[in-house]
């Protein structure tokens, strides 16, 4: 077994990172069916909205709890177990129509952050056992939703389905992966070579 030099291996690194920067943050098709569960940055890049929206709303319940007064233990309590309430019924997938991302994403995340905040703002054993309660709620809630896997939905509608293709909204991502396959054997042969 060859190894690659360092310096090739960054290299490659860094062409990895630059042929899938437009879509890193995205992980849904760049379809037209999945363009309300995207938002365009700049010309090229993508992001998925609801990671954005849950982004935001840790960002934005951290800062509301780290500025609200301190908070006595029963309402830290009631606001972990509204928390838990929340990131429930946000993990499990609506039948039928789908629900508003702010409703499933930024309003539990900011209800998370502002726990978890206002819990170790209160720096006594209940808030400190709030916050690690949140932050483990939040670990699970990833790991749920991370093991669940995408909602795929719109592709079981799409009229390409049928086909063998890569579908249009793989399309990019598959032309990217595939440049970069040449390129970097490229390098790898010539290094070999030498």
């Amino acid at each position: 077994m060859s190894r690659l030099p360092r310096p090739l291996a960054r290299r490659i690194d860094r062409l990895a990172r630059r042929a899938h920067a437009f879509h890193r943050w995205a992980h849904h098709p760049l379809c037209d069916a999945y363009r309300p569960e995207l938002l365009a940055v700049g010309r090229r890049g993508r992001l998925c909205r609801g990671c954005t929206l849950t982004a935001a709303g840790v960002a934005a319940g951290i800062a509301a709890g780290l500025v609200a007064p301190p908070l006595p233990a029963v309402a830290l309590a009631a606001g972990a177990g509204s928390f838990g309430a929340a990131a429930l019924a946000a993990l499990r997938p609506a039948p039928g129509r789908r629900r508003s991302k702010v409703a499933t994403r930024f309003a539990p995340a900011a209800l998370g952050g502002a726990v978890l905040a206002a819990g170790l703002a209160a720096g006594n054993a209940t808030g400190i056992a709030v916050a690690a309660a949140a932050a483990a709620l939040f670990g699970l809630g990833v790991r749920y939703y991370r093991r669940r896997g995408p909602d795929r939905s719109a592709c079981d509608r799409c009229p390409e389905r049928p086909a063998s293709a890569t579908c249009s909204g793989l399309r990019p991502l598959a032309r990217r992966e595939r440049a970069f396959r040449r390129l970097a054997g490229r390098w790898i042969a010539a290094n070999s070579r030498s």
